[in-house]
């Protein structure tokens, strides 16, 4: 059965943002694991912070352009990448470096966030759902500060990490 290029593009669109959805919750998941264990990481504390009430937006955008579609989110998709995003903090709180592990983490899922909202601008340009494209440039515009913010501040992250180190206290987190 042969389906309309528009019918296609839409159900990709709505496949696309569900999945956000989903992705921003687990954002908040790894967030909040992240900020659980902070000491001695001040900037990073307080990034991470301003983050998470960016990302909340981000979710509340993306609620409200499925609902300009008469969708909503997949509340099984959102559980499922919450569990995600704990598990994966988890993981890494057993590292000698669990800062540095979180900050390579970080700077991978924030460009992966920053893939998938270019890939929703063109879906919603390519079938015509201007009306998205504001909020969702909005979000991209977030995400690609989040990941510069992760890479111009790996360098500084990582001396500070050697030298706490050095002096032998908690350097991990």
């Amino acid at each position: 059965m042969t389906r309309s290029t528009d019918d296609v593009l839409r159900d990709v669109f709505i496949a696309g943002l569900k999945n956000a959805h989903g992705v921003e919750h687990q954002a908040l998941a790894l967030i909040d694991r992240q900020l659980d264990r902070l000491k001695n990481y001040d900037d990073v504390a307080a990034r991470l912070r301003e983050h998470r009430g960016e990302t909340e937006t981000q979710i509340e955008r993306l609620e409200s352009i499925l609902g300009q579609f008469d969708e909503s989110a997949s509340g099984l998709k959102d559980a499922a990448m919450t569990m995600s995003g704990n598990l994966a903090a988890l993981g890494h709180t057993f590292a000698d470096d669990e800062i540095l592990k979180n900050s390579f983490a970080n700077f991978a899922f924030e460009n992966f966030e920053v893939a998938s909202y270019k890939s929703l601008i063109v879906l919603a340009k390519n079938g015509g759902f201007s009306s998205v494209m504001d909020p969702l440039a909005e979000t991209l515009g977030e995400e690609e500060a989040m990941a510069a913010w992760v890479d111009e501040n790996l360098a500084a992250l990582t001396e500070k990490y050697v030298t706490l180190k050095a002096a032998g206290e908690k350097a991990s987190r």
